[in-house]
């Protein structure tokens, strides 16, 4: 008797078209497709640096806010796990491969010691400022950055560590916590989380920030029939040389027609064995990349977002279902997600202010690599390193913390060590 009155109900149209929209989605089981990794040189060319440019970007900051603006070796130690530097890569190793952009001297300890510190360069120093400028200038859309990202996730907060781990990728401050957040009270709020640990609130819902960039996009990148069916495409590209069988490429083409499911949107009625669920999954991790400056993130910083984003079990899954939408490249040692419409071969199609700046600092790293090869700074950094010494000894003579026992010969001590040592001040 049900049957025959919703069918009779649904035939009279007194069923409204999303709850047969929803009857319908829920008809399409998740399909066990799996596309093959195929590796895009260009890509992994667009990866290959990313990983330098972070750590060095990263110490930068760190050595910029200090009140001299130079720090020893001890302190910057305490940032390392921020760096993704490899773990048997020694951090002052890493430093003094760029001697174009950290200056290095020495102070002594309270036992003689000589201690590495750095400072930043002349050109390091102005490239700084320029970004801090650019921080300021964008701090709005900044902000808005910040408010999507929360917008997307179920209770609209998330852990400080989170954001930690995509806090580069989306250009905030490396110290936003107290440089950024404070300047938005209105937006934003430190919470206690259930684990001890403290989260980032959203405290205000702008409709206006709730549309996806394909939904930005429809009138360039749709067909008027989709946005009508509100099914709408994700752009496609693939490796020159990737094969697609026919079976996939079919499978492909009816997936493209599902509906699509707004990542701001309320997805709890979807059906995670579906095929319009993993549509919608595709969708969060697509406007999450939008939302990053290089269009790309590693792939581990997306790993702990299921529970806030509500996503089913192994959702990472879908970066290999669907290799037309992103790449995953597998340099520097890690798997990082690369957006492919972002790309035109190897440069952004759209390049925000501050990628501008991080491209002039990769130059710049370049360029210290290079000219370190050739021993340009092999002699500025002797004299630096005696003079530095030489004032070190008598400013120590002077206080009486040199005994006439110590030898201040060898600069390379324990602290080039990257295990932690005492606060020699």
């Amino acid at each position: 008797m049900f049957r025959w009155l919703f069918g009779t109900a649904r035939n009279c149209g007194f069923i409204h078209g999303h709850q047969q929209g929803y009857i319908y989605q829920q008809r399409f089981s998740l399909v066990n497709i799996k596309l093959k990794w195929v590796k895009d040189r260009t890509l992994d060319a667009v990866v290959t640096g990313q990983r330098d440019l972070k750590a060095a970007g990263i110490l930068v900051s760190v050595i910029y806010s200090s009140s001299e603006h130079c720090l020893p070796i001890y302190h910057l130690l305490r940032h390392r796990g921020q760096l993704g530097l490899p773990g048997d890569l020694k951090l002052s190793t890493f430093i003094r491969r760029y001697p174009n952009i950290f200056v290095q001297s020495y102070l002594f300890d309270s036992a003689g010691s000589p201690v590495p510190c750095f400072s930043l360069s002349p050109e390091a120093l102005e490239l700084h400022r320029e970004e801090v400028n650019i921080l300021q200038q964008n701090q709005l859309e900044l902000r808005d950055r910040l408010c999507k990202l929360l917008m997307l996730t179920r209770d609209r907060i998330l852990p400080l560590q989170t954001i930690d781990q995509l806090k580069w990728d989306l250009g905030l401050p490396y110290d936003y916590q107290h440089s950024f957040v404070p300047n938005h009270p209105e937006r934003f709020s430190f919470v206690s989380l259930p684990d001890d640990r403290i989260g980032l609130k959203l405290l205000f819902w702008d409709d206006k920030l709730a549309i996806s960039d394909l939904e930005k996009n429809t009138s360039l990148q749709q067909k008027e029939e989709d946005i009508k069916n509100g099914s709408l495409v994700f752009p496609i590209s693939f490796t020159r040389g990737f094969g697609l069988k026919r079976k996939c490429m079919e499978w492909l083409r009816e997936w493209q027609k599902l509906p699509y499911t707004s990542p701001y949107s309320n997805a709890s009625h979807l059906d995670p064995r579906t095929d319009v669920s993993e549509k919608r999954i595709v969708g969060v991790f697509h406007e999450l990349l939008h939302l990053t400056l290089h269009k790309q993130t590693e792939r581990k910083n997306v790993s702990n977002l299921r529970g806030p984003l509500a996503l089913p079990q192994k959702f990472t899954k879908v970066f290999e279902r669907h290799p037309g939408i992103f790449y995953i490249s597998k340099k520097s040692d890690t798997q990082t997600v690369v957006l492919r419409e972002a790309y035109d071969g190897q440069e952004l199609v759209q390049k925000h202010p501050l990628v501008k700046i991080r491209e002039a600092f990769t130059s710049l790293l370049k360029k210290g690599l290079l000219d370190r090869g050739k021993g340009v700074y092999k002699k500025n950094r002797d004299a630096n390193l005696v003079e530095g010494l030489r004032k070190e000894v008598c400013i120590a003579e002077e206080t009486g913390q040199l005994s006439s026992e110590d030898e201040p010969d060898s600069v390379f001590s324990e602290y080039d060590s990257d295990s932690p040592q005492q606060n020699p001040c």
